[in-house]
């Protein structure tokens, strides 16, 4: 009887976190690695998080370097992002990227992903070494991390065990030591 209940509860448990698992929480990943559009080579990674608030938490790093490995980038080098919403129309966002520290081979943009779904990413490359694009896709979905301080409701009903598990073994310790002998 115990087994009959135990293998549907389980394989519930097993669908709900392959659920979980096709949604996005956690570091930037890469959704274009090392393409050779004209004469760069480029990767993109994103950290696609939707918001409801209207800020810009769609991440994008675009990583450049020249095709040729031993050429280096030119200073003027500048990437664009475009963002285009595939499951809606005219639901397009741009914003040019800017160097990360000085650093013309990382650039960075932000732009607002304001529902979950498949977007469409263009990134258009300019600069002394002509002019390339490329195209990727990634699958906004809402940031699904809780906040810090939720840290400490979920951590207190085992720190309150923990506390209960002591005073019961201080408690039964206690007696042992107290008690009189048994002849």
């Amino acid at each position: 009887m115990t087994r009959g209940r135990t293998i549907p509860l389980a394989a519930c448990f097993a669908a709900a976190s392959m659920a979980i698992l096709h949604a996005h929480s956690g570091p930037p990943f890469p959704i274009l690695t090392d393409r050779i559009a004209g004469a760069y080579r480029v990767s993109v990674w994103s950290d696609p998080d939707a918001t409801d608030d209207g800020s810009a938490a769609g991440q994008f790093w675009v990583m450049l370097g020249a095709a040729q490995g031993s050429v280096a980038l030119p200073a003027d080098t500048r990437a664009e992002v475009t963002i285009r919403a595939r499951d809606r129309e005219n639901d397009t966002r741009r914003r040019p990227a800017e160097p990360v520290n000085g650093d013309i081979g990382r650039q960075f943009a932000a732009l607002v992903m304001d529902h979950e779904g498949p977007f469409s990413v263009h990134v258009s490359i300019a600069g002394a070494a002509g002019s390339a694009a490329v195209d990727a896709d990634v699958d906004a979905t809402y940031d699904l991390r809780p906040p810090r301080f939720m840290l400490a409701v979920y951590l207190m009903p085992f720190l309150l065990i923990g506390f209960l598990w002591t005073k019961l073994l201080v408690r039964r310790r206690h007696r042992v030591i107290t008690a009189p002998p048994v002849n």
